[in-house]
């Protein structure tokens, strides 16, 4: 399919942190989605939190399983507007690499105790990893990305730590937009984030249908629904409503989205770089109601005693598992111990902090608990 002249073409990519021979029988980006794919981080995505811990039902989505659904939407979407389709699904694949376990308790958990040392995001960290911690090929740390999928995973960062990070930081301070396949995969997140989590919070009992009534989103295609099919209930009722809540946001983008990009009408990727606001957005009709069902979900599900406790176990045992290793050393594997020691002895440029951030970041919800059974309960001594 031809691309659009806005959108990201590799031949006029920005390149790799280290110069590679180009792929013979694949793309650039075909090449970063692959190589996203098959690292270690993405594997561990399958055992991290969404919203409800690994170990509470095998139906719940997971971090894996969010990044696939959002790379689904992000490709729907960039093939409807001729971007890159390539580019979008590596952008949605690894946007939660470098997520805690425990889904966003474990991340305010591991940014409070690393506040005294630089704090803790998962964009960054997402960033990190692909950069930096995969130990994958011999030439190069991380998996040498192209600058465009680098730039997409960065979706948020402080003026402050952008000057840190070079090229790929500058958007930050200049106030400038990143690639259309960055912003497509930002709102594709959101899109999936929002609707499956209703999804998930009507499975286990927490949210009700008749609390989601009150939802416009969710209750205008509740309606249409149970006119077309009187007798479907059950599961099967609220799959339907959820596919077509989807189906609602993923239209309305598509129409603003190219309403906007022909009143901008951008001549090539940097010009869409150059400005100061997102062209892929909602009507503020659906922005809207995009964000009332966002506060219904932070007031009614995030916020259940259910969830709340479960939040609470997490950040417990994040912080213990911090305070801990900073304590002792010695309770780390060999290999942490020993990028440790490299630290210490002025070979990295990382702090020990640091380091041990890096480590529980890459932890499965599974692995914490059990790292945390093994430090402190008495029975467990291995």
């Amino acid at each position: 399919m031809a691309l659009s002249p806005y959108a990201s073409d590799e031949l006029h990519s920005r390149g790799r942190l280290f110069a590679e021979t180009p792929p013979r029988f694949r793309g650039e980006y075909q090449r970063d989605r692959d190589r996203v794919i098959h690292c270690g981080a993405f594997r561990r995505l399958e055992y991290k939190t969404q919203v409800f811990v690994n170990h509470e039902g095998d139906m719940f989505r997971t971090r894996l399983t969010h990044s696939l659904e959002v790379a689904q939407i992000g490709r729907s979407i960039a093939r409807a507007l001729a971007l890159n389709e390539d580019l979008t699904e590596t952008i949605a694949l690894s946007h939660d690499l470098g997520h805690t376990p425990f889904g966003h308790a474990g991340q305010s958990a591991l940014n409070r105790v690393m506040h005294p040392y630089g704090g803790f995001e998962h964009n960054l960290q997402s960033l990190r990893v692909v950069d930096q911690l995969e130990e994958r090929y011999a030439e190069f740390n991380g998996l040498n990305l192209t600058f465009e999928s680098r730039e997409g995973i960065l979706k948020h960062c402080s003026r402050a730590k952008a000057y840190d990070l070079g090229e790929v930081g500058r958007r930050f301070i200049n106030n400038s937009q990143p690639s259309l396949e960055a912003q497509v995969a930002d709102v594709a997140d959101a899109i999936a984030y929002n609707n499956h989590d209703v999804d998930d919070g009507l499975r286990c009992g927490i949210l009700t249908i008749e609390q989601m009534r009150h939802e416009l989103l969710f209750n205008q295609q509740y309606d249409q629904v149970r006119r077309l099919h009187p007798k479907v209930a059950g599961r099967r009722l609220i799959h339907e409503v959820i596919r077509r809540m989807i189906n609602a946001q993923v239209t309305d983008l598509l129409e603003e989205s190219q309403r906007t990009l022909q009143q901008y009408h951008p001549k090539n990727s940097q010009a869409v770089r150059a400005l100061s606001q997102p062209l892929i957005r909602f009507s503020a009709t659906m922005e809207a109601a995009h964000q009332s069902l966002k506060q219904f979900l932070r007031q009614q599900l995030y916020s259940h005693y259910h969830v709340h406790r479960m939040t609470v176990k997490a950040q417990r045992t994040v912080e213990a598992l911090f305070n801990a290793f900073s304590e002792d050393h010695a309770l780390l594997p060999d290999k942490v111990q020993l990028r440790l020691q490299q630290a210490e002895a002025g070979d990295m440029v990382e702090t020990p902090q640091r380091l041990i951030a890096d480590y529980i970041a890459g932890m499965t919800d599974r692995y914490a608990i059990s790292e945390y059974k093994r430090l402190f309960y008495p029975d467990e001594i291995t």
